[in-house]
């Protein structure tokens, strides 16, 4: 994990294949959600779609993960196993894709609502909705890893939240998990400093109580210790000179998460504001600029 690979245009390019592909598996999926599916049932629904675009989904035996794509319920906060659990009103979801298209991976997250959110679901969710935005609107040539994390932390502490320390964004392209590591913690002006051509994953894991996570024993699903709410978003980042490109960037709109304005978590302070608003939207499929 020592080496930071600086992608080429040509690799930049199948990245944004794969990056494009991910990010309409994870809108394809996201229509499915709903109360009483299981989330094998996911799983079949985002095989079959990436298998159907002549990709591979990453997960699938990696490591000896069993599934195609993981599936985070509830307290669960990662690599949960897709199996017979059922979903329910008022559960929360993230489902976790990766696929692999012309010898490049594409990595994006999200968190679904089943039903109607209980309130406390829907803050955790927009939460982290939120923090992904400003930790891509730290992204630029220049600035360092640590500002990603600080950014987000700042927010998430700020909402009465906490942030995962164990599971961190990563650096990806031919293989799945590569340098550097992206921690969503940390403090400004620290860490590696960001070069054009860069490319890794901003993943923030928020819990609704404390950060301390404990893995169970299939040796995957990670839960939070307390027992209360978990929520995800991720995207694949691209650093430009200019900011960053967002590779897993969605056409439109997820089903069943993408649904509550921003305005309603209440105000940024002004710096945050003034980053998320030069930043844009990470859904918008826009190039950023902090």
């Amino acid at each position: 994990m020592s080496s930071i690979e600086i992608k080429s245009a040509s690799q930049i390019e199948r990245m944004r294949k794969s990056g494009k592909l991910a990010a309409a598996t994870l809108v394809h999926a996201g229509r499915h959600i709903r109360a009483g599916i299981t989330t094998d049932d996911i799983n079949r629904i985002v095989h079959d779609f990436i298998i159907g675009h002549s990709a591979y989904p990453s997960p699938l035996n990696y490591k000896g993960f069993p599934k195609s794509v993981c599936t985070s319920v509830n307290e669960v906060v990662c690599h949960g196993i897709p199996g017979p659990q059922v979903l329910h009103d008022g559960d929360i979801i993230n489902v976790d894709v990766t696929t692999y298209l012309e010898g490049y991976h594409g990595d994006t997250s999200a968190t679904f609502y089943v039903g109607t959110p209980s309130a406390e679901g829907r803050k955790v969710v927009e939460v982290s909705r939120r923090a992904l935005e400003l930790g891509i609107a730290e992204v630029r040539e220049g600035a360092r890893i640590g500002d990603i994390g600080a950014a987000i932390q700042e927010y998430a502490e700020s909402q009465g939240c906490s942030v995962v320390r164990e599971y961190v964004g990563h650096g990806i392209g031919r293989e799945f998990h590569m340098a550097p590591h992206v921690p969503h913690f940390g403090k400004r002006g620290t860490e590696k400093r960001l070069k054009a051509g860069m490319t890794f994953t901003i993943e923030p894991m928020v819990n609704l109580g404390s950060h301390e996570t404990h893995r169970l024993d299939d040796e995957w699903t990670v839960v939070t210790k307390d027992g209360r709410l978990s929520a995800q978003f991720e995207h694949t980042i691209l650093v430009t000179r200019e900011g960053c490109e967002v590779l897993t960037a969605r056409e439109e709109p997820l089903q069943h998460s993408e649904t509550f304005p921003f305005a309603e978590l209440g105000p940024l302070s002004t710096a945050a504001a003034l980053r998320a608003r030069n930043g844009g939207s990470a859904s918008a499929g826009t190039a950023l600029s902090a």
